[in-house]
């Protein structure tokens, strides 16, 4: 006797969560939609260090020394591996209010600004919040219907607030945030030196080859040299420059989003309260210290009355084609049953039976 098992299929929480981002691998990678830019980034840095590699470093290993590939590799994969970390990493996303909560924050704002009058201007939704002595302001956020933690912002394009949010960048395909910051400075920090070391030693084995061949012929016979030449160069100045200003970022403790609006400077000459007046604290805390979990709970199951609609088990689908019941109004447990045991009414007690025809006719 075969017995046919059947499963109910899961509903993650990753498949139901607000906002404009994909995931994969059943919610283990997280990435914003719009990922074009991001493909175009690993594109230019796999062919370019493909070519580098299939070419220049073989020479360059018999010729000079066979540790420049073993560097040009570790770089590389370095970078990969920061690049795809910060690419497919949550960075930060705060969930938004289920619809109680947001009830509730409604009525604590109704009850602190009072009724506003028709035709006036309800006055700002922030709280203050101090922070080493200093007043910090925490903003209301309405699409999320939160009060955004200190140092989060709502980003347009994910449409998430994002703690500690830096900003959003198309060429990591994803936002950056508190969680997955360090692991941008490292990208574009070993990208910087992957582009220079490859750019250099482009350099070196073109004038080696011009030694013997004279420089012409060799930009005829290496035309993948002088693409990964023009790459390098073009792509130096803006990876380099971006990596200096973070590296500027990381050690006064700000994000790019608060050196964009002036938190800190300006006229109000406010001090940042994050700072900690010492570049190697600063340096510490953003880069080495501790990494705080995910707070989505992406690959969580939601209930099944949670998880809106669900495939039919097999006694359902059997059980619809029957007649139906009519369903009972009130439903009550064991310890809520009442103690009459007397008869429903809908079971009349049964009548007494007749007496036998031969005793009555006894009496007589």
């Amino acid at each position: 006797m075969s017995v046919m098992v059947v499963r109910k299929k899961v509903t993650r929480k990753w498949e139901k969560l607000p906002g404009r981002n994909t995931f994969c691998c059943d919610g283990r990678v997280m990435m914003a939609r719009q990922k074009g830019i991001f493909y175009l980034t690993l594109f230019l840095i796999l062919g370019t260090c493909t070519l580098f590699f299939a070419f220049e470093c073989r020479y360059l290993a018999v010729q000079l020394s066979p540790a420049i590939p073993v560097f040009a590799a570790m770089l590389f994969l370095f970078s990969m591996a920061t690049l795809l970390r910060t690419s497919f990493s949550d960075p930060g996303v705060i969930p938004r209010a289920l619809p109680d909560e947001a009830a509730f924050i409604e009525m604590e704002i109704e009850a602190t600004n009072g009724a506003v009058p028709q035709g006036q201007r309800p006055p700002p939704r922030i709280k203050n919040f101090q922070i080493n002595n200093q007043i910090v302001k925490l903003k209301y956020c309405y699409t999320c219907k939160i009060f955004r933690p200190p140092r989060a912002s709502h980003c347009s394009i994910c449409d998430n607030c994002v703690e500690r949010f830096d900003h959003h960048c198309p060429w990591v395909g994803n936002c950056v945030g508190k969680r997955n910051y360090r692991y941008f400075y490292l990208f574009i920090l070993s990208l910087s030196l992957l582009t220079i070391y490859v750019f250099a030693f482009n350099i070196v084995y073109v004038a080696l080859k011009s030694l013997k061949i004279g420089f012409l012929e060799t930009l005829k016979e290496t035309p993948g040299t002088v693409l990964e030449v023009l790459i390098c160069f073009f792509t130096l100045w803006s990876v380099v420059g971006l990596t200096g200003f973070h590296t500027f970022l990381v050690a006064l403790n700000q994000t790019t989003n608060e050196d964009i609006k002036g938190s800190w400077t300006g006229k109000n000459r406010v001090q940042n309260p994050y700072s900690h007046g010492n570049i190697v604290k600063n340096c510490c805390e953003v880069l080495c210290g501790p990494l705080p979990p995910s707070v989505l709970d992406r690959r969580g199951i939601l209930p099944l009355e949670e998880s809106g609609s669900r495939p039919p088990s097999t006694q359902e689908t059997t059980s619809s084609l029957l007649p139906q019941s009519p369903a009972p109004t009130e439903h009550l447990s064991s310890t809520d049953m009442p103690e009459d045991t007397s008869i429903p009414e809908e079971m009349p007690p049964p009548e007494p039976p007749e007496p036998p025809q031969e005793a009555t006719d006894a009496e007589k």
